[in-house]
């Protein structure tokens, strides 16, 4: 019987799910039907059709402006308007505010988070799948899945749940099926079920409304549970035939591609991919550009986003030499490479737009501590070479680990504030200590998160540096502080980084660039 996969809300809705599109791929080359359905899309899209009554202003004119935000969003004219974007997104969000507010939901078109059911709770998670109709999207799940497993007469359905923000929903799509559909088996994997079973989740607690519970990559299990001998050493390039790239918002399609699983490094402290002992299977990188130009004559996309936990150097090296065909941006290590102000041009000039990159502190002990491999002042020289290229820079910052204090976290500040031209976006975070990481072992943990799915545990930091006092750092010192504070403002809201290639900060370096020797 043919297959259905399902992408469940809630996600940022600027590009097509590529984990459901990898699957496709390979069970069709397995000679299995398999259809694919966004529903995370498909979802905000309808509840933007039919919105609540607005009572207030804001939510009056939110409602009334709704169809001419969604056309702005996919227009490229609107990313020159940081004002206009910023009240496109905003108005749009209100309205899934609306639709949550009547069900006891915080919704925005980045989160989903319910006043008395947690995700963290398995518990909570059952109680979803008995109650769907409460659930704000149900009106609209329950429709679009009883008339596609009609139609195709599929007998299996996969749920690919990656985020928390997904979680409360996909239980609910789940529990709708188990009670309508009881015939039909189901199946539920992705990011977050692997996390789950590599650090919380011992045995299926979900059994009677899961059939098979599926861990690590999902091509295997699936393989096991068709009975099928497909095997690749080299997987076939994701396929995006079900998904309508024109449904997103963004001002161009965005093709989203896997150049890698795991992380090349692998060394860094806390590091999840290690914890969960994920190998690094790269594709060879003629096959990665062959997949791309293969995939571009199909969509058209207007950028490719590379979804890799670090982007290699040898692939970096191959698309200077043969860039891809739509400019593209992704995740980086710091590495000597980009102490080369002449490879940083080259990138630039393979359609390198802009490249992620977890800086995390401005202190040289931090870094060693956490086994970054870089020092700060080869990170200093690369984003100084980034900008001259013209290439933006999304930087990661973490406060709060182990091996930081105050004062170390300090000398972040200071670096962010020497380096504010060539930083045009930043994501703050306050660290999280994984339950299971061989790290954690070395320091006295407490119980910090509700729940027996919780992969993160709280920690006695050998230095009192808690998490108290970071974030009063953090809110009092270093976001006021009107260089950091001006990086920040640029970020793009509840999209981020999905939307931050879109806007030129750094297209044309316009400073004095002796100011970056």
């Amino acid at each position: 019987m043919p297959m259905i996969l399902i992408h469940p809300p809630l996600f940022k809705p600027g590009e097509p799910p590529p984990g459901i599109a990898r699957l496709k791929a390979f069970l069709s080359a397995c000679g299995i039907p398999c259809t694919t359905l966004d529903l995370n899309v498909e979802g905000i899209l309808w509840m933007l059709e039919h919105p609540p009554q607005g009572k207030d202003r804001w939510s009056q004119r939110a409602v009334k402006n709704r169809k001419v935000h969604l056309d702005a969003l996919r227009n490229p004219k609107l990313y020159e308007n940081v004002d206009r974007y910023k009240r496109a997104v905003h108005d749009l969000s209100h309205v899934l505010e609306l639709h949550g507010a009547a069900h006891g939901v915080k919704l925005n078109l980045s989160n989903y988070q319910h006043r008395s059911l947690s995700p963290l709770r398995s518990e909570d998670l059952l109680r979803a799948a008995e109650n769907p109709e409460r659930n704000p999207f149900s009106p609209f799940f329950k429709g679009r899945l009883t008339g596609l497993l009609e139609k195709t007469g599929s007998g299996w359905v996969g749920i690919s749940l990656n985020f928390l923000h997904q979680a409360l929903t996909t239980f609910a799509i789940l529990g709708f099926l188990r009670r309508d559909f009881p015939h039909v088996r189901l199946v539920l994997g992705g990011g977050l079920i692997t996390s789950w079973k590599g650090r919380s989740l011992r045995e299926n607690p979900f059994a009677g409304l899961v059939d098979h519970l599926v861990h690590g990559r999902g091509e295997e299990a699936l393989s096991a549970l068709f009975k099928s001998k497909g095997h690749m050493d080299v997987p076939p390039p994701p396929d995006y035939s079900d998904l309508s790239f024109s449904h997103y918002l963004s001002p161009s399609p965005v093709l989203p591609y896997s150049a890698s699983t795991g992380c090349y490094w692998n060394k860094c402290a806390f590091c999840p991919e290690r914890t969960e002992g994920n190998p690094y299977v790269p594709i060879p990188p003629a096959r990665v550009l062959k997949d791309l130009r293969q995939l571009h004559q199909e969509h058209r996309p207007g950028l490719i986003h590379f979804l890799d936990n670090a982007l290699s150097p040898s692939l970096l090296r191959a698309m200077t030499e043969a860039p891809p065909p739509a400019p593209w941006y992704g995740f980086v290590r710091i590495t000597r490479e980009l102490d080369d102000l002449s490879f940083c041009h080259a990138l630039k000039k393979s359609g390198c737009l802009m490249l992620k990159m977890g800086l995390e502190s401005g202190d040289e002990e931090v870094m060693a501590g956490e086994r970054k491999g870089a020092s700060v002042a080869l990170a200093s020289r690369a984003i100084r070479n980034l900008r001259r290229a013209g290439i933006s820079v999304y930087a990661y910052f973490l406060f709060g680990t182990p091996s930081e204090t105050e004062k170390e976290a300090q000398k972040t500040l200071q670096f962010v504030v020497d380096h504010e031209h060539c930083i045009q976006f930043m994501n703050v975070a306050i660290f999280n200590m994984p339950i299971h990481s061989p790290d954690a072992a070395a320091f006295p943990s407490h119980s910090h998160y509700e729940g027996d799915l919780s992969l993160y545990t709280g920690f006695t930091h050998p230095q009192g540096w808690n998490r108290r006092q970071v974030r009063h750092f953090l809110e009092r010192q270093f976001k006021r502080h009107a260089s950091i504070a001006a990086i920040l403002q640029r970020e793009p809201p509840f999209f981020t980084s999905n939307h931050a290639p879109f806007f030129k900060y750094s297209s044309t370096p316009s400073m004095d660039l002796k100011r970056l020797s």
